[in-house]
C-alpha cells in the first residue's frame, strides 16, 4: 500500500514524527542492528553493547512503543526482535543516502575513491 504523504492528517505525521524520533538515538541503531534477523534477551544486548540493563532497557521502552521492536517473555526473560523489518529499509536508504553525500564530497575534494562494493 502506499501512502499519499500529502495527504496526511496532523495526528498521522505526529505518529511518523514519534517513529524517526524513536531512530535518534545511537544506542538504538545499535540495538536494531544486532537483532537483524535474530532475537535477544536484554542480557544478552547489554553484553554485547557494554552498557547497563537500565539503558539498555529505556531503549528498548521506545522501540517497543514505537512498534519497531516485538517484545517475547519467557519465564523471567525477555526477548527482543525486530517487529516491522521495513525500519531496515529505511535505516538502509539513510545510509546509503549518507556514503553517496560523503563519497561526492570527498572526490570534491579531489579524493579518488574506489568503487563501493556490492552496489550497482
Amino acid at each position: 500500500m502506499v501512502v499519499d504523504r500529502k495527504q496526511l492528517s496532523d495526528d498521522a505525521l505526529d505518529l511518523v514524527a514519534m517513529r524517526f524520533r524513536s531512530l535518534g538515538e545511537p544506542m538504538r541503531l545499535k540495538i536494531l542492528r544486532l537483532l537483524e534477523g535474530t532475537e535477544m534477551s536484554v542480557g544478552q544486548l547489554v553484553d554485547a553493547l557494554h552498557s547497563s540493563q537500565a539503558n539498555i532497557s529505556k531503549h528498548l521502552k521506545v522501540l517497543v512503543g514505537a512498534g519497531i521492536l516485538a517484545r517475547r517473555a519467557e519465564g523471567t526473560a525477555a526477548y527482543y526482535s525486530i517487529a516491522d523489518p521495513v525500519i531496515l529499509k529505511v535505516c538502509d536508504t539513510v545510509c546509503s543516502g549518507l556514503a553517496d553525500r560523503l563519497r561526492s564530497q570527498a572526490e570534491g575534494f579531489g579524493f579518488k575513491l574506489a568503487p563501493q562494493r556490492g552496489r550497482g
